[in-house]
C-alpha cells in the first residue's frame, strides 16, 4: 500500500508520497517491504499509489528490474478514474478492490498485503507456512506492545492456538484495554521477556486466501483495519502470527528522525548490513565519498559525498552531500541531493548571493532534518532551540521539536533559524 497523504510526515511529504521519503542516507521507505518480499522469494509485487506519486514511480522503475526468466515484477497501480467510477481510493480496502481485476489475472492461492512505510525484517515464508498449517483464511501479523502504546493500534486477543478471538481498533477505555491484556500463559507460550503488561498489536500485515479476500471485498467497506479485519475475525478462521523482532511504523517526524539516527548508532536496531536479508534500492553508480580532514563520530556517510574539515556526530549524510569546512552537524538527518551542481550553476547563484547546494562553511546544525537539494549558506545556525515544538517558518518547519529544512529551500548566508 503506497500510503495516503502522509500528513504526519509533512513537510517531507509535501512533494513526495510517504513510501518515497529517503531513509538512512541512500534508501527509500518503500525499499524495506519490497526487499522483504524479494528476500522471501515473493517477486510479484503491486504497489498501490495515489498522492504525490511521481518520485515514487520513478524510484520503482529505476530500482526493481527483473530478468525475463524470473517472471517477477514490481508494478505501480495508481488510483485512476474510469467510465464506471470517478472516485479515488477511499481507504486501503477500497484501493485493493478497485484493482482486483489486475490481481485475479494471476494464478495464486494467497495474497499478502503490506504497508509501504514500515521498518522491519521479516521472512514472509514463515508467515505463509504458518497460515497454511493453521488452515487459516486470514492471518494478521502482530507484535507485542506495552500499555502506553496499545491505544494507538488495533489490539488482538488470541487463544492457545493463536486464533484471534477479539479485536478492538485503538482502544481508549482502561477497562477495554485491561480485557485485551495478554494472559500469563500466552506470554510464557510466546516467550515474551517483558515484565510489564503486554498487548498484541496489528502490524498492518495481512495474508488472505484468494476466495476469502474476493468475498470480503464484495462490500462497500473502505479500510482493512477499521472494517474488513473486524468483520473477518467474526466469520472466518483468523489467526495471529506473533512477530517479536524490531518493527517501527515510521509515521511521524519523531519516529522517522529516531529511526534514521539509530542507523548511525554502534548497534542499530535495524541492521542494514545483514546480507542474509539485504535491503535493495536504486543503483546510482556514484563515486566513493571523499573526506578532507573531517572529524566523524557515529555517522553514516552515503555515496558521492564531499566532506571538508567538518565535525559530524550522530548523523546521517545522504547521497551527493557537500559539507563545507568548519561546519558542525550533530543529530542531523541530511538527505543529500538529486544531482551535482555544475560550476556554471554555482557561479550564477554566487553572483546572486545564493549558496550552492549543500551546506556551506562555519555553519552549525543540530536536531534537524535537511531535505534534498537544500542550499544552506556560510555562518548559519540551525536548531530547534528557541522555537515552539510545532512551528511553521519561511523554508523551514518545526515538528516534534525537530527543525526541518524543506526540499529545495534556500537558507541565506548568516541566517539564524
Amino acid at each position: 500500500m503506497g500510503g495516503g497523504r502522509g500528513t504526519r510526515l509533512f513537510p517531507l511529504t509535501r512533494q513526495r508520497a510517504k513510501p518515497a521519503v529517503p531513509l538512512a542516507g541512500k534508501y527509500r521507505l518503500v525499499d524495506v517491504p519490497i526487499s522483504n518480499c524479494i528476500n522471501s522469494g515473493l517477486k510479484r509485487v503491486y504497489l498501490l499509489t495515489q498522492f504525490n506519486s511521481a518520485s515514487l514511480h520513478r524510484h520503482i522503475s529505476q530500482s526493481y528490474k527483473f530478468d525475463h526468466f524470473t517472471h517477477g515484477f514490481v508494478e505501480i497501480l495508481a488510483a485512476e478514474q474510469t467510465l464506471s467510477d470517478s472516485s479515488w481510493f477511499q481507504g486501503t480496502a477500497d484501493a485493493v478492490r478497485k484493482h482486483m481485476t489486475h490481481f485475479l489475472n494471476h494464478r495464486f492461492d494467497h495474497i499478502l498485503i503490506l504497508s509501504g512505510d514500515q521498518l522491519y525484517n521479516m521472512d514472509f515464508r514463515r508467515v505463509i507456512n504458518e497460515h497454511i498449517a493453521n488452515k487459516a483464511e486470514l492471518t494478521v501479523a502482530t507484535i507485542p506492545v506495552n500499555r502506553e502504546a496499545a491505544s494507538g493500534f488495533g489490539i488482538m486477543q488470541i487463544d492457545e492456538d493463536h486464533r484471534i478471538r477479539e479485536f478492538v481498533e485503538k482502544p481508549k477505555e482502561e477497562s477495554v484495554i485491561d480485557s485485551l491484556r495478554l494472559p500469563d500463559t500466552t506470554r510464557r507460550d510466546l516467550d515474551i521477556k517483558a515484565t510489564d503488561d503486554q498487548f498484541l498489536a496489528s502490524m498492518g500485515i495481512y495474508i488472505f486466501n484468494r476466495d476469502v479476500l474476493v468475498d470480503l471485498l464484495d462490500s462497500d467497506h473502505a479500510d482493512f483495519g477499521k472494517h474488513i479485519i473486524p468483520e473477518a475475525i467474526k466469520t472466518r478462521r483468523s489467526f495471529s502470527h506473533v512477530y517479536q523482532g524490531y518493527w517501527e511504523d515510521v509515521g511521524t517526524i519523531k519516529t522517522f528522525f529516531d529511526a534514521n539516527l539509530d542507523a548511525a548508532s554502534e548497534l542499530p536496531k535495524f541492521n542494514f548490513f545483514d546480507m542474509s536479508a539485504p535491503i535493495f534500492t536504486r543503483p546510482r553508480f556514484l563515486p566513493a565519498s571523499k573526506i578532507n580532514s573531517a572529524a566523524i563520530d557515529h555517522a553514516v556517510l552515503s555515496d558521492g559525498c564531499i566532506i571538508s574539515l567538518a565535525q559530524i556526530s550522530h548523523s546521517i549524510v545522504g547521497v551527493r552531500s557537500i559539507v563545507g569546512s568548519g561546519t558542525k552537524l550533530h543529530r542531523v538527518v541530511m538527505m543529500g541531493a538529486d544531482f551535482y551542481e555544475t560550476d556554471y550553476s554555482i557561479r550564477e547563484h554566487r553572483a546572486q548571493n545564493i549558496p550552492a547546494i549543500g551546506i556551506g562553511s562555519n555553519t552549525r546544525i543540530e536536531n534537524a532534518i535537511i531535505d534534498k537539494n537544500a542550499r544552506i549558506g556560510d555562518n548559519c545556525i540551525i536548531s530547534p532551540e528557541g522555537h515552539e515544538e510545532n512551528e511553521d517558518g519561511d523554508g523551514y518547519v518545526v515538528r516534534d521539536g525537530i527543525i526541518i529544512i524543506q526540499k529545495d529551500a534556500i537558507v541565506p548566508h548568516g541566517a539564524v533559524l
